[in-house]
């Protein structure tokens, strides 16, 4: 398993460096097919932020939905730990689920199973593989990634959305084709939107002479 480690206007020392890749080695037990692992290290400036101004974000590229986990500190072996209990706990929900779907898999006729299609393994993610622009004049910072998306059901976009730790996910649902989005709300409560793509014309009147 590869572990890539970059850092984010900042530097990452070599000893950090080693750091990181004893600690992420528990990774492996829980995702014996995994990839790489990238992990990126930002320091923020603002004096302001200083309780929080290390931040440790881990991305697992598996044979599956991608697994993230971040966190802040004020210190970047402390965050790398908290980031690291977050990544954990959602690999063994994902290593518990794919029990659980086993466990449920229909049994045909005389115990013979088709072989099963082997998953698609997703491109490695570049974790600075975001562009960043500024709006305009002014000193606001948009920054832009682009994700490969596919179809599936609102429950697997909640279940991926935990694994990657956000309040929203981008996804195309199965069944409408339709471009949505699922976000949280409060306590276990979420929604979705969909997009109408379909376009609509005014239609044409002949004008009267």
């Amino acid at each position: 398993m590869e572990i890539v480690v970059a850092g984010r206007h900042t530097e990452v020392l070599p000893k950090y460096r080693a750091h990181v890749e004893q600690k992420l080695a528990k990774v492996e037990q829980l995702a014996p097919r995994a990839q790489r692992i990238d992990v990126v290290v930002s320091h923020e400036t603002n004096p302001r932020q200083s309780g929080s101004s290390e931040r440790v974000e881990l991305t697992v590229v598996d044979r599956g939905p991608v697994i993230r986990a971040e966190a802040c500190a004020d210190d970047r072996y402390a965050a790398l730990d908290m980031a690291l209990n977050k990544l954990l706990e959602r690999l063994r929900r994902t290593r518990d689920r794919r029990k659980d779907h086993r466990n449920h898999t229909p049994i045909t006729p005389l115990d013979v199973r088709p072989p099963e299609p082997e998953p698609e393994v997703p491109e490695p993610v570049d974790p600075l593989a975001a562009v960043e622009t500024t709006l305009g004049d002014s000193p606001v910072i948009i920054r832009e990634k682009v994700h490969a998306a596919h179809p599936m059901t609102v429950d697997d976009a909640l279940y991926e959305m935990e694994l990657v730790g956000h309040d929203f996910f981008l996804f195309i649902d199965a069944e409408t084709a339709q471009p949505s989005v699922a976000y949280r709300r409060r306590g276990w409560s979420y929604g979705v939107i969909k997009l109408d793509t379909a376009v609509s014309h005014a239609p044409q009147v002949a004008g009267v002479v």
